[in-house]
């Protein structure tokens, strides 16, 4: 093989190894060991000193009990349920919100698209954590949105949002909206505008062309989009806790205290294997999905 190709093969692959893989492993062996009193707080180590018989050891102490306790607590299970359902609604709206916005991006005159597409990514410009304590004064009962309730005559009283589920939903596809506007814009933009004027012709309505032509060509990028806000949604942390508080159950709570309040470090791995299991599965299924139309359509 050509050592230029070869090289060009081996990167990638090392980029998932050095960065997926061995980090995977690890924290696999970490879910199938015991909680201990020590440093690091888990049991057994390897003792790579002991040679072969050490590590034979080693395998014969690593169990499954952490996964067992999983299934037997109602806590995690409703968790992961709280968070598929979140990101599931998240993902919806993200995409609801998005794709108009995408597409006028793409229908819009050349010369405008740079500067809607800076407004897109402008809020990337500052820092995460200070979008979301920006929410907490807008969305507080003291806060702009009520105020401006009130002020419109709206409202009587200052509702209630901050610390429930519709604050997080707000944070979240707040946050996240760019990561869905932008693949869709990405396809709407490489759309070849003389389909629409082919089915126009053909005697479609605008609405119906849009509906047989642009948004099946555009599948890719609502695909894409609906994984990227999807995925790191289901293990969002910061806002469910400072949008949502003790209220708002997901399974990246769950996880931060069980690593850094319980130090419970064996049950938490097992916690971030389901979780990462829930995510990876999808994934293959749909990619042998399009690898199958592809080869069909071939």
């Amino acid at each position: 093989m050509n050592p230029r190709r070869l090289l060009l093969i081996l990167v990638p692959y090392g980029w998932l190894l050095a960065l997926f893989l061995i980090p995977f492993v690890i924290v696999l062996k970490i879910a199938l060991s015991d909680t201990a009193i020590s440093i690091p707080p888990y049991t057994p180590l390897l003792d790579l000193a002991a040679g072969w018989e050490g590590f034979k050891s080693f395998l014969g102490q690593l169990d499954f009990e952490n996964f067992v306790f999983l299934t037997e607590d109602d806590l995690y299970w409703k968790a992961y349920l709280s968070s598929l359902q979140i990101a599931l609604v998240s993902t919806i709206i993200t995409l609801i919100i998005g794709y108009p916005i995408a597409y006028a991006m793409a229908r819009s005159a050349p010369e405008w698209r740079p500067t809607l597409m800076m407004l897109v990514i402008l809020p990337f410009w500052t820092s995460f954590l200070i979008r979301v304590y920006a929410w907490m004064g807008i969305l507080s009962n003291e806060g702009l949105l009520n105020q401006f309730l009130l002020w419109t005559g709206l409202i009587s009283d200052p509702l209630t949002i901050l610390n429930t589920k519709t604050a997080v939903y707000i944070g979240i596809v707040y946050t996240y909206l760019p990561f869905m506007i932008l693949p869709i814009y990405a396809t709407l933009e490489k759309l070849d505008a003389s389909l629409l004027e082919a089915a126009e012709d053909l005697g479609c309505t605008r609405l119906s062309a849009f509906w047989l032509v642009t948004f099946p060509l555009s599948k890719s990028g609502i695909i894409a989009g609906c994984f990227l806000v999807f995925i790191p949604v289901i293990g969002e942390f910061v806002i469910p806790s400072l949008l949502g508080g003790s209220g708002t159950l997901m399974i990246g709570k769950v996880l931060w205290e069980e690593f850094f309040s319980n130090r419970d470090w064996p049950v938490a791995s097992a916690v971030a294997v389901i979780l990462l299991m829930i995510l990876v599965i999808p994934i293959i299924l749909f990619q042998r999905n399009e690898q199958k139309n592809r080869e069909a359509d071939q």
